[in-house]
This record gives structure tokens, sequence and C-alpha cells, in this order.
């Protein structure tokens, strides 16, 4: 047996909570029984030495209350005014011509109670003592003691242990079976789910941990299968992504090695064709730095080493800039772009290039995924500490189930006419990470046909404490 294994552990400390409740309150349980029962008996034997003390004061005859004792079994001793023994029961140490002590002879004469122990040596008996004083008026006569054995009273008292001991004994039993049922059943979906990840940390993503809780167990077995699901669609994802950087990689590459050696050794007719070429040429080395840069930039962000230059921008401004940039596009495709400004706006703190790659890869996009209609943009203010920015086109739209993923790092949307469109699902991965970066939030709405609609907010002003993570 493993003796780490959590449901020893568990187990264990169940037991040793019950233990640590169980045995305090038996040890209390035993002090309140056996001071009540010794309590009781006190309070018995003082009224039986009450009675014997009225009657000797009454009668003058001690004699005879020794003989009502010696017929009741009743053990006991009488006292003259001096301490002096005139009476007694034969017990060792108290018999007749013994002394009291002074102290309560004096307690006697005032009339008080002497309560005290006694052992007889020679028998090794324990009593219980009980005098009172033999008064008759304000004359003292002496007292009167009556001796009880406590060996009836510890009998009885070990009996009440032992039913205790056996109690608790049943009750320990008990509890050790309802604490191995219940370690089991909180320790078994944990090994469970400990199996599970180990099998998903070995690449079996298929693993799920059925548990049907609605507590907090039942929360960490939903969060491992959606880590599952998570890891599983990032696997996918990247696959994925490797493929199309790779085909994205290899058809500019393919155009360079073929029209460079097409240039360099001169298979060209005239001057025109070869500058042709040379066009091509540049057009895909400008799209494989792009791909490299888009690579690049979502790297240093995803490690935290990216770094914005702050200041008060413009929002109007730049809008109108990424619009006429991308102006042209739109014309080559028959489109149009509407812009919508509130004007009087107030400036922004943020960073503007980075604001300007935000809304101009948005705008690009809308572009691209647009065949007929409109791409707008509209800039307003949303509230006295929020500037709020609508980029809307009438393309292709994106599928619902697709919606919550549209941010991730290489996932693409249309992935069979993604050859078509082109990208490599890089561009609003980095988008979103530059909106958080400066504070803001991003949200998007789509219906399939009908177009695509980003809103994006930005604080006119950023949070103290959210400027000095970016410096």
């Amino acid at each position: 047996m493993k003796w780490n294994r959590i449901v020893i552990k568990l187990g264990g400390t169940i037991i040793l909570l019950f233990l640590v409740v169980l045995l305090p309150v038996g040890f209390v349980i035993n002090q309140i029984f056996s001071g009540f029962y010794f309590s009781k008996v006190q309070e018995d034997i003082d009224q039986l030495s009450s009675r014997y003390a009225d009657a000797i004061a009454s009668t003058q005859n001690p004699t005879m209350v020794k003989m009502m004792a010696d017929f009741s079994q009743v053990k006991l001793y009488i006292v003259d005014v001096d301490g002096q023994i005139i009476v007694d029961s034969g017990l060792t140490g108290l018999s007749n011509g013994s002394f009291i002590s002074k102290d309560e002879v004096q307690a006697l004469a005032k009339g008080n109670a002497v309560n005290k122990r006694y052992q007889d040596f020679y028998s090794g008996t324990k009593y219980l003592v009980s005098g009172k004083s033999i008064k008759n008026g304000n004359l003292f006569y002496g007292g009167v003691y009556v001796l009880y054995s406590t060996e009836g009273i510890q009998q009885s008292i070990q009996k009440v242990r032992d039913l205790l001991i056996l109690s608790g004994i049943g009750a320990f039993f008990i509890a050790l079976g309802f604490t191995f049922i219940i370690s089991r059943k909180l320790s078994d979906p944990l090994i469970q789910m400990e199996q599970a990840t180990r099998k998903i940390a070995k690449g079996d993503l298929d693993t799920r941990v059925d548990l049907i809780a609605k507590d907090e167990m039942g929360s960490l077995a939903n969060a491992i299968n959606d880590l599952a699901v998570d890891l599983q669609r990032y696997r996918d994802t990247r696959s994925e992504f490797f493929a199309n950087i790779s085909h994205e990689l290899r058809t500019p590459m393919t155009y360079l090695e073929g029209y460079a050696k097409v240039v360099k050794e001169g298979l060209y007719e005239n001057e025109e064709e070869r500058n042709q070429y040379l066009d091509i040429i540049q057009q895909e080395t400008i799209r494989l730095t792009h791909l490299i840069h888009d690579l690049f930039e979502l790297s240093k962000m995803e490690e935290g080493k990216i770094s914005l230059n702050f200041e008060w921008i413009d929002l109007v401004e730049l809008i109108e800039n990424v619009t006429l940039k991308a102006g042209l596009k739109a014309k080559e495709k028959g489109l149009e772009i509407e812009v919508s400004l509130e004007r009087d706006l107030p400036m922004v703190y943020a960073d503007g290039l980075r604001m300007e790659q935000i809304f101009l890869n948005l705008v690009e996009n809308a572009i691209r995924y647009t065949e007929k209609g409109t791409v707008s943009v509209q800039l307003k203010r949303l509230n006295a500490n929020e500037i709020k920015i609508i980029v809307e086109d009438t393309g292709i739209g994106i599928p619902k189930q697709e919606l919550p993923y549209i941010f991730e790092r290489f996932y693409r949307v249309e992935k069979s006419r993604s050859r078509q469109y082109g990208g490599t699902g890089l561009g609003l991965a980095i988008v979103k990470r530059l909106v958080d970066l400066q504070g803001g939030t991003i949200e998007v709405t789509s219906e399939i046909g009908r177009g695509t609609r980003f809103v994006l907010c930005f604080p006119i002003q950023m949070k103290e404490e959210r400027r000095n993570e970016t410096d």
C-alpha cells in the first residue's frame, strides 16, 4: 500500500480529527459523571450524619446510635468536646481514645460540617467522611462522623467507563468505515483526473473525465475536459498554421527562384517582359517580408517584449489616414469606404503607430472578404471616458461557431477558401493583443452572407496602473 495515497492521507486526517474530538469528550463525560456520583454520595452521607447528630443531641445516648448504625451497616465514629473518639467502628487509626485535629474540633464547635476522605491503612479501603457537630441549643457535645466506602462508587464509575470505552471503540470503527467510504468517494475522482491529465500530457487529447457533479470536483473535471478540447483545437490549428505558413512561404520562394532564374539567364524577349518579372520578384519579396514581420510581431507580443510609445493622438486624423491608405484596394474591387467621424472628439492617450496598425488591419481584412457593397468606419464618443470605433462590412461573414476563436493565433476562418482570400491567420490575433495592451476592448458580430461588424472601445486616458504595465 502506498502511504502517500490521498485516500490514506484524507482518511487519516478525518480519523485524527475524530479522535481529537472523541477523546476530550469522553474524558469530560467521565469527569462529569464521576463528579456527579461523588457529589450525590457526599450529599447522602451528609444527610445521614446530620440525622445521627440530631439523634445523639436529643437522646444523649451515643451507644444507642452506634447500635442503630451497626444494624444499618453504617460505619461511624463519635468524638466528645475535646475531639477524643468515644465511639468507633473498629477502623484502624480511628479507635477509642484517639483524637481528631484541633481544626476539626473548632469547625464542629462552630457548627460547621467537616467533609474529608480517609483511607484505612490496614485494609487499604478508602472512605468519604462527613462530620457534623452534636449540639443542643448553644451547648456543644462533640461530633459524629459517618464513613462511606468509595469501592462501590469506583465500581459503578468503572462500569460507566467501560461503557464509554466500548461506545468509543464502536464509534471509532463506524467512523473508520464511513471515513473509508468518504475518502474513496472524494479521492476516486481525483485519481481519475490525475490519470486523465497524465494521458493528456502524453498527447492523448481525446481523453475525458467522466464526472457528473455540481461541486468543485465537477468544476475541476470540466476544466480538465475544456483543457483537452483547447489543446486539441490548438494542435489542430497549429498543424494547419504550419501547413498554411509552409504554403505561404513556398509560393513566394517559388516565384522568387523561378523569375530570378529567368532574369539571370536572360530568358525574356524584351525589357518590358524583364521589368514585369522584376516587379513580380519585388511583390513576392514584400509579401514574404510582411509574413515574417507578422510572425515576429506576434512572437514579441506573446513573450511580452513589445514596447508601446504612448502619446496623445487624434483618432479622427488617424482614421482618415487609414481609409486613405486602404482606399486604393477598395477601389480595385469596386467597393466604397463609408466614413462617419464625430468631430470635436478629445485626444486619446495611446500608441499612434499601433492604433493605425489595428484599424488598417481591420479595414483591409474587411476589404479582403467583401466582394460587393461597402466597408464602413464609424468613430464616436461612447461616454465621458471612452471612444467607440466600428468597422463593418457587407462581406461573406463568419460562421457563428467560429466567432469565439477568430482572435486566436493560427486560427483561420473559411479554411476551404483560405487560398482564395490569402492571409496567415495572424492579423486578428495581433489586433486583439494590441487592443488589450492599450486598455481597450474589441467585440465581433457576424452573419453569413451579410457581413461582419467589429466594435472597439478605448479609454480616453489609460488608468495609471495599466500605463505602468506597458511602459
